[in-house]
């Protein structure tokens, strides 16, 4: 009860600084307003480090700022945190009480400047979890504007080590090792279809026993993706914190996805909404046309409303309010040929 109240007392004061701000006039493009936070009890106990030893990407070092866990929200019941400055990234595991031996890796999206922690992961419980069954690992993976020693790989780096240890230890949380998915939002959309399309890409030399293992995904879903690095739906954010303001088109192609789709590309379903004014959906347009070019199984929901971010706390009221379901219809028809 006191926690509660501290929490209820916290937020109050943050909503009276938002009013205050607004009073005061906030310049346009302004960050939110946020306030400290932490992960909870059961995420710091539900963690599983990506990297040994000392926790940092091979070549790596520790970032000069502290890791921090931020929130924007001032009601208890719908937290919407981020982290940013991840030095040491790791996975959260959730999983269900009843798991039908599919895993996703979650990788939440948050314009490759902060990771989403609520909206695009904790959200996801009741559908997937609760009701599908699907063991989720929620990645916290490193920034790519915040001076790593890989730069614009760091994020894939992890992604790849995060599938490679989820098939390495899948035994040990009831995973069918050839059942294992990726899904992405926004930003973490791209890094996802990064992941699905450079998998074999070496990033680092292998360190351990579980880089023996493959990064490929069994499947792979994109939801309002940020894909294009290269043309007019381009997402100015994300291209500028990958990719810095003087990339030229050489590097820009490198990091659109829909330049290194293949016939190994893993099958992919892809949602967005047709009225998204952040990352157009010729995002999805682009990616949907080069899978189906390759022969990659394919499905893509397109829905007249919706905006960007809406992830499934978003979608009342609207038809977008069935990607959950379809997706879980989706994956089913995926892992059942691994059955």
């Amino acid at each position: 009860m006191h926690h509660r109240l501290a929490v209820a007392r916290r937020r109050l004061a943050a909503c009276s600084l938002v009013l205050l701000c607004l009073g005061a006039g906030v310049a346009e493009g302004a960050e939110p307003a946020a306030w400290p936070t932490t992960e909870t009890a059961a995420e710091r106990q539900a963690r599983i480090p990506l990297w040994p030893g000392d926790g940092l990407a091979p070549g790596d070092h520790a970032l000069s700022v502290s890791q921090r866990t931020l929130e924007r929200s001032p009601d208890p019941a719908l937290p919407d945190r981020f982290v940013d400055h991840v030095s040491r990234p790791y996975l959260v595991v959730h999983r269900p009480a009843h798991p039908n031996g599919a895993a996703l890796l979650v990788i939440p999206g948050g314009g490759y400047q902060r990771i989403v922690l609520d909206k695009e992961g904790t959200a996801l419980e009741p559908a997937f979890v609760a009701q599908g069954g699907i063991t989720l690992f929620v990645l916290r993976y490193r920034l790519p504007g915040e001076g790593h020693a890989d730069g614009a790989d760091a994020p894939l780096a992890d992604a790849q080590r995060a599938l490679r240890l989820i098939r390495a230890q899948a035994g040990q949380w009831g995973v069918d090792p050839h059942r294992i998915g990726a899904m992405g939002f926004s930003a973490g959309g791209h890094l996802a279809a990064s992941l699905g399309t450079r998998y074999d890409e070496p990033l680092h030399a292998p360190i351990d026993a579980v880089d023996r293992y493959s990064a490929r995904p069994d499947f792979q879903l994109l939801i309002y993706p940020v894909i294009d690095m290269q043309g007019t739906a381009t997402h100015a954010g994300s291209r500028q914190q990958l990719l810095g303001a003087e990339a030229d088109a050489a590097r820009a192609q490198r990091y659109s996805p829909q330049r290194h789709v293949d016939a190994r590309t893993p099958p992919t379903f892809l949602v967005h909404a047709q009225d998204d004014d952040v990352v157009p959906v010729e995002n999805s347009l682009l990616f949907y046309a080069a899978l189906r070019v390759a022969g990659v199984p394919t499905e893509m929901h397109l829905f007249a409303q919706g905006g960007h971010g809406f992830g499934i706390r978003g979608t009342r009221g609207l038809t977008t309010a069935a990607w959950p379901r379809l997706a879980l219809d989706w994956i089913d028809t995926q892992t059942e040929t691994a059955r």
